[in-house]
């Protein structure tokens, strides 16, 4: 959606006051501005956001959706740009706040240009305007770039879950009108990739065949930090307890376990049970030191031992084929290895793991409000939640 903030805050004043006279003296613009500036956003919605009657002026069902939208990015936006400076919610713009945003995570003018795809003189005017209407810098220079001040941090996360509001208006809109815009993008990890989430995808795309659907893997933290600014919609996979920040919340789906896995002939496999002792008289594969799994092995086979051979890897793709071809024991998680159970090319020992439960689930940033494609997704993870069971 338009990001240009002057006019959409025209839009909400005239709602709020059922008049363009009355929504001009509030915006201390002229009413011709007014309706420029609703000319422009009902061209860029597509249809129409306001309904004219004798003496009063209503929202549209486009027009009601924006209002939600545009109402939630001031709420966010508006209270970061007073703590800074009380004249920003006025003065402040759209490139501006980008700016902003960009050099934030850049902490270089040249380097923040180029993933604005703009100039640099541009975007170091933008914030020179920006620090002349505050009175005072918003990032430190140093020798090695910029460095951006604390509640210059807190002002471009909040700019940056403003704009994905209007991001969100934009799909809204459009699928009033049963278009799909937009897209919706995923942090996964690792025990979300294999079997969970392709089948959620698979349920998704039948519904929805045309909406970008963007998977992203990494280190939790990095996930976690993109989800908080916006860049990501939601993580799915291993939920933390206790949660690292207070304002993300966590639905659990299911518990993984960790299994004992062998290959389909292993010496292991036709046994009615198995030891620990025994698993770790074999040579055995395992994730790096560090990850999650490798601790609840760790913290599991303790009180026995260790392994008497020890292959350390984070690829999953390397552990899978050792196994196939080896009689190497491998401790993964059972999610994981779904499709190796399901088609018979690996075997779980009889072992008991209950002791490395973990909750699986998708967390989500508080007060989220998700677009009906979003909320579809996530049903699909819960109803593939409820066939895996």
């Amino acid at each position: 959606m338009n990001a240009n903030l002057r006019h959409l805050r025209v839009f909400l004043a005239v709602l709020e006051t059922g008049s363009m006279t009355r929504a001009a003296d509030l915006c201390r613009v002229s009413q011709p501005a007014v309706t420029q500036a609703m000319a422009k956003l009902e061209a860029e919605a597509g249809q129409p956001l306001v309904l004219r009657r004798p003496g009063s002026i209503f929202a549209t069902p486009a027009g009601s959706i924006l209002k939600l939208r545009v109402t939630r990015t001031f709420d966010l936006l508006d209270p970061a740009l007073a703590e800074v400076a009380p004249r920003l919610a006025l003065t402040a713009t759209a490139p501006q706040l980008k700016a902003l945003i960009a050099l934030s995570k850049a902490e270089n003018f040249t380097l923040a240009a180029f993933r604005l795809g703009l100039s640099q003189p541009t975007v170091h005017r933008a914030i020179s305007t920006l620090e002349q209407e505050v009175g005072q810098p918003l990032f430190d220079r140093t020798p090695h770039g910029v460095r951006p001040l604390r509640r210059t941090l807190a002002l471009a996360r909040a700019a940056q879950l403003a704009f994905s509001e209007l991001e969100q208006a934009r799909a809204d809109l459009g699928e009033l009108e049963g278009r799909e815009i937009g897209s919706i993008v995923i942090g996964a990890m690792p025990l979300s990739r294999a079997g969970l989430l392709p089948r959620a995808i698979a349920r998704f795309r039948q519904r929805w065949s045309r909406l970008t659907l963007r998977i992203l893997d990494g280190p939790y933290t990095g996930m976690m930090e993109g989800l908080r600014r916006g860049e990501i919609d939601f993580l799915v996979g291993a939920l933390r307890d206790p949660l690292p920040v207070a304002d993300v919340v966590q639905e659990k789906l299911f518990d993984d376990r960790l299994g004992m896995l062998v290959r389909r002939g292993h010496p292991l496999a036709a046994r009615a049970s198995v030891t620990l002792a025994e698993v770790l008289a074999c040579p055995m594969v395992a994730g790096a030191e560090g990850l999650p799994s490798r601790r609840a092995l760790e913290q599991l086979i303790a009180p026995v031992g260790r392994p008497a051979s020890l292959v350390e890897s984070g690829s999953l793709a390397l552990l899978r084929d050792l196994l196939r071809h080896s009689d190497h024991v491998g401790c993964i998680s059972q999610t994981q290895a779904m499709a190796e159970l399901e088609d018979g090319t690996l075997q779980l020992l009889p072992v008991d793991m209950s002791a490395t439960a973990r909750a699986i689930g998708i967390t989500t940033r508080h007060g989220w409000l998700p677009t009906r494609a979003q909320r579809d997704i996530l049903e699909d993870l819960r109803a593939v939640t409820a066939t895996m069971a």
